[in-house]
């Protein structure tokens, strides 16, 4: 009994990375909209809160398809936003820097073929 059942969650399994492969590339998209909208001199909140939140979900989905390095960049970005956010006052410097990491890692993430990011090694299917 247990066969069908596992052969059934490989399969939603396969379907839900095969959906996350084909809306990376909006995700990342959606990350660098949000932060072209996103002032360094005076970051609102929302905005903030909404890159705190793609960058957790792609961090968390990532690693969960094998997309090992993908997943470490985003948490690493999102361990660095939190850091900024914690903090009364930040200088526009230092949200500058953050918006430079973010930017090369959507960069890298849509001109990047999909080995870059995946391996094969962490898949459950054969």
């Amino acid at each position: 009994m247990a066969g069908p059942v596992d052969a059934a969650f490989f399969a939603r399994l396969t379907q839900a990375d095969a959906r996350f492969r084909a809306g990376l590339p909006a995700t990342l998209a959606q990350l660098a909209a949000v932060r072209e909208e996103l002032a360094p001199a005076a970051p609102a909140p929302a905005l903030v809160a909404e890159l705190q939140s793609l960058l957790h979900t792609l961090a968390g989905a990532a690693v969960t398809f094998g997309f090992r390095e993908l997943g470490h960049g985003a948490r690493g970005l999102e361990q660095r936003l939190r850091v900024l956010t914690a903090f009364d006052s930040v200088g526009e410097d230092d949200w500058g820097a953050w918006l430079g990491a973010l930017d090369s890692f959507v960069a890298a993430g849509l001109q990047a073929p999909a080995p870059r990011y995946h391996s094969a090694a962490f898949s459950p299917l054969p």
